[in-house]
């Protein structure tokens, strides 16, 4: 539903784009994360997916596990060290609050005349 023009007051402030997820490579590097299973992805699995280096991957990470938002377990496979990167449960309640704001900018950003698709097409997120 439009709001009326005389109540924008802040309308378009989306306090709630997370800037710790709104940053490029976090926003990839969460996405990968969320469309896995509890298995996780290795260090070299998101590297290849974010197209990340070694030493831009770990930083983002690190930052990520301050947050809150990933659990990182560091082991062994065949004598070789493993790093394997978790979604938290509060990363991904984090993760769909910040998909709802961000579906709220892509909405402001239509038309007024553009239909918006009703929720029952297009997917909720969710925690």
């Amino acid at each position: 539903m439009p709001v009326p023009d005389d109540d924008i007051s802040g309308r378009f402030a989306y306090e709630g784009l997370d800037r710790l997820i709104h940053e490029k490579a976090r926003l990839g590097i969460l996405t990968s994360l969320i469309r896995e299973s509890s298995a996780g992805l290795t260090f070299n699995e998101l590297k290849d997916r974010c197209a990340l280096t070694d030493g831009n991957l770990s930083r983002h990470l690190n930052l990520l596990e301050e947050g809150g938002l990933v659990r990182i377990e560091k082991g062994n496979r065949n004598n070789r060290p493993l790093t394997t990167v978790h979604l938290t449960d509060a990363g991904r309640t984090r993760f769909h609050e910040y998909l709802n704001i961000l579906e709220a900018v892509l909405k402001d950003a239509l038309p007024a005349d553009s239909a918006v698709p009703s929720p029952a097409t297009r997917p909720a997120f969710s925690s």
